[in-house]
């Protein structure tokens, strides 16, 4: 999707574009609280279609999109804004159906099946563990040189209207896979065939657990991105670079996916 986007603003304001993302989401992860930053000349921005107004890039893109990806909102920003390193901590939900049939087609493609019955209290309860500031390398795929250690704010579960299991997750960053892993272990408590204190213990843990299951990728998405004030940009940049600089290890892919 990224490369998709790169491509279509290129051929719109026909200079190289290379975003950088807020947070880089594992294959089949969907994102509707995306935010991405790019450079480019004010020169660029000074056509007809455009007239020098950012925001008309939304209808404009939006001709030229595929249907599954969309950009909702552009504007200038602050030089100093990053959508990676500025961030304060990302937003994810994850939709999880027990319902013995599985998932209802028409929201199959947003919600995970777990094929035992869940105890909302008992998955709350094991989700209420892992908040905190820790070492989540039990719940991590390894990569070298990268920080394990996160600030998990948020780990909460509801049932909608409709039965489905709705899980909010929120951190200052996660590694990769991090959420999946998560939901995965707690679902195992919620099910009965783990409890609360094994759930405790992962947090001991030095190395990727492999007790620890990795939840379906189509019943995660993240939903949002907070970012401080613009005065804070430049002082959190160097905050979180100081942290996190490291998970990069010198390596770049499309949208600047080092972390997230």
């Amino acid at each position: 999707m990224c490369e998709t986007l790169e491509t279509t603003l290129s051929t719109v304001l026909r200079v190289p574009v290379r975003l950088t993302v807020a947070g880089r989401t594992d294959a089949g992860v969907h994102a509707s609280g995306q935010v991405a930053h790019t450079d480019v000349p004010a020169s660029a921005l000074d056509t007809r279609s455009i007239g020098g107004d950012p925001a008309r890039l939304v209808g404009r893109v939006a001709k030229m999109l595929p249907d599954d990806v969309r950009i909702k909102k552009v504007s200038t920003v602050s030089p100093h804004f990053d959508a990676r390193f500025s961030a304060l901590r990302r937003h994810y939900r994850y939709r999880l159906t027990d319902a013995v049939f599985g998932a209802e087609p028409v929201v199959a493609r947003t919600t995970a099946a777990w094929r035992r019955p869940i105890d909302v209290d008992a998955i709350n309860q094991a989700s209420s563990v892992l908040v905190g500031l820790n070492d989540f390398a039990a719940f991590c795929r390894r990569r070298e040189g990268a920080t394990t250690i996160r600030d998990l704010q948020r780990f909460t579960w509801t049932r909608d209207v409709d039965g489905v299991l709705i899980g909010e997750v929120s951190a200052d960053a996660f590694c990769w896979a991090m959420v999946r892993s998560l939901v995965g272990a707690v679902a195992s408590v919620g099910d009965g065939r783990r409890d609360v204190e094994w759930c405790r213990a992962l947090l001991d843990e030095r190395e990727r657990s492999a007790a620890v299951p990795v939840a379906e990728a189509r019943g995660l998405c993240l939903i949002g991105v907070d970012y401080p004030a613009a005065a804070e940009l430049a002082a959190r940049n160097a905050i979180t670079r100081d942290m996190r600089v490291a998970a990069t290890d010198g390596a770049q892919g499309c949208c600047g996916d080092g972390w997230r």
